[in-house]
């Protein structure tokens, strides 16, 4: 419902306001809060993203809860001081930009291959595809997927084509369903690798291949690797398609982008990394001096430049994050109803589904809340299993936090089945309606039904 007000705004605009992946529109620990009654103020405090309250444990949005190394603390407060912050900083100061692009994207700088700074990986997303994308592009993304691959496509007019993830695929983009999703249309093919939220990653072969299929049909590759830095299982290798560039196999129609929120706990900086041939680049950096300047977060760039060369941070927050994996594993592998469809190779997220409970993923994230752990159910990463899917961070340092998560998920499922949020989360998406919530809707109406039955 777009009011008479609201008829003012921009097609973009008007086409996030009723999107399922539109904020506010998919259900989250926040629909939560407001279901149970709890303070704002003393779960979010000061308005943040993340639940800080105390006595909470936050195992939902992507902030890396290990934080950020001394080295690169040490660093920011060092760079904050006058000279620093009276002037407009570069983009990128040009030793960062040679450490992201031998450190991140496995390239070096040249006359074929540029880096440039933006706010996060995210902003790296917007400039992609408010540079690439025109009316009636399609872009091929997988479902499930990260929460913005699709609105921000569709704000610039183009269409989503979604490949589904599952176990016949390996969690995983498969060369050969690329191929067949493409059109005369298709314009990009967003490879996120590691894949959120699965924590997947695509063979060698799998990215040269798909490479290949991009050149041959003259579209745009956008390579978001901002989960790389953690490698969960040993003996997985995240591979960065720029790295694949050579004479045979040139990678000059691929995005690259990768930011310090996830492998460096530093997402309040908003400092980012988009890179690839410089005649596409500068393309991007036009758009974005004209929407936000050229300029990045300038003690940020020198808390970047420490973190990346803290190889002990990275040793040190690995060791932690592959503890709360097997912690995880343990929990869910003892609680019936519930499985993990595939173990994640690198960063910190993964999947469980939850369909062998008979209740929704949004019942069982008031629950977990109610028993003081956050978390983010499927809807807004996509159209499948969006009632069966919680997408789990479990980066948190403390066991503690996994330790909790395993005493709070059968009560929660427990309370579901009761039908003590049914009604609750049945009204959020009425409210948000779209077309994604009718189907949660749909799974719980039997319930409410049968519950309104025995009154």
């Amino acid at each position: 419902m777009i009011t008479p007000l609201q008829q003012r705004l921009s097609q973009r605009a008007k086409a996030l306001l009723n999107h399922p992946q539109g904020m506010g529109n998919y259900f989250t620990f926040k629909a939560a809060i407001d279901i149970l009654g709890l303070s704002w103020d003393k779960l979010v405090p000061g308005g943040v993203y993340n639940i800080t309250g105390p006595g909470y444990y936050d195992m939902g949005y992507m902030a890396n809860h290990i934080g950020p190394p001394k080295s690169a603390l040490d660093a920011f407060i060092a760079a904050s001081r006058h000279e620093n912050l009276v002037v407009y900083p570069p983009d990128c100061m040009p030793e960062l930009k040679h450490l992201v692009a031998d450190h991140k994207f496995g390239r070096k700088l040249g006359a074929d291959f540029e880096v440039m700074g933006v706010e996060g990986a995210q902003g790296g997303i917007g400039y992609t595809y408010l540079s690439f994308l025109d009316q009636g592009d399609e872009v091929i993304v997988t479902d499930p997927g990260y929460f913005h691959f699709v609105p921000a496509a569709e704000i610039c007019g183009a269409r989503i084509v979604a490949i589904e993830l599952n176990e016949a695929n390996g969690y995983r983009l498969s060369p050969k369903e690329v191929e067949a999703a493409i059109t005369p249309k298709t314009k990009m093919i967003v490879v996120c690798d590691p894949i959120n939220p699965f924590g997947t990653v695509q063979t060698k072969e799998e990215l040269l291949a798909i490479a290949e299929i991009a050149r041959k049909h003259d579209l745009i590759v956008f390579n978001n690797i901002t989960h790389n830095t953690h490698r969960t299982n040993p003996k997985a290798v995240q591979i960065p398609m720029a790295s694949l560039h050579t004479p045979a196999t040139p990678m000059d129609h691929v995005i690259s982008v990768s930011g310090m929120s996830k492998g460096y706990g530093m997402p309040a900086l908003r400092v980012g990394f988009m890179a690839g041939h410089p005649d596409l680049i500068r393309g991007a950096f036009l758009t974005k001096m004209e929407i936000t300047k050229i300029h990045i977060n300038y003690p940020g760039q020198y808390a970047a430049l420490a973190a990346m060369q803290d190889k002990e941070y990275v040793k040190r927050s690995t060791e932690t994050i592959r503890r709360n994996l097997a912690h995880l594993e343990e929990t869910i592998a003892s609680t019936p109803g519930v499985t993990m469809p595939i173990s994640p190779d690198y960063g910190f997220c993964t999947m469980i589904d939850v369909s062998g409970t008979g209740v929704t993923a949004q019942e069982i994230t008031v629950g977990l809340l109610n028993h003081k752990v956050a978390v983010i159910p499927g809807d807004g990463l996509g159209q499948v299993k969006c009632a069966d899917y919680i997408r789990l961070n479990y980066s948190h340092p403390d066991i503690a936090c996994f330790e909790q998560f395993r005493k709070a998920l059968p009560k929660a499922i427990s309370e579901a089945k009761e039908g003590r949020y049914a009604a609750a989360v049945d009204a959020f998406f009425a409210k948000a309606g779209t077309e994604r919530g009718r189907i949660i809707r749909n799974r719980i109406a039997p319930r409410l039904k049968k519950m309104a039955e025995k009154v």
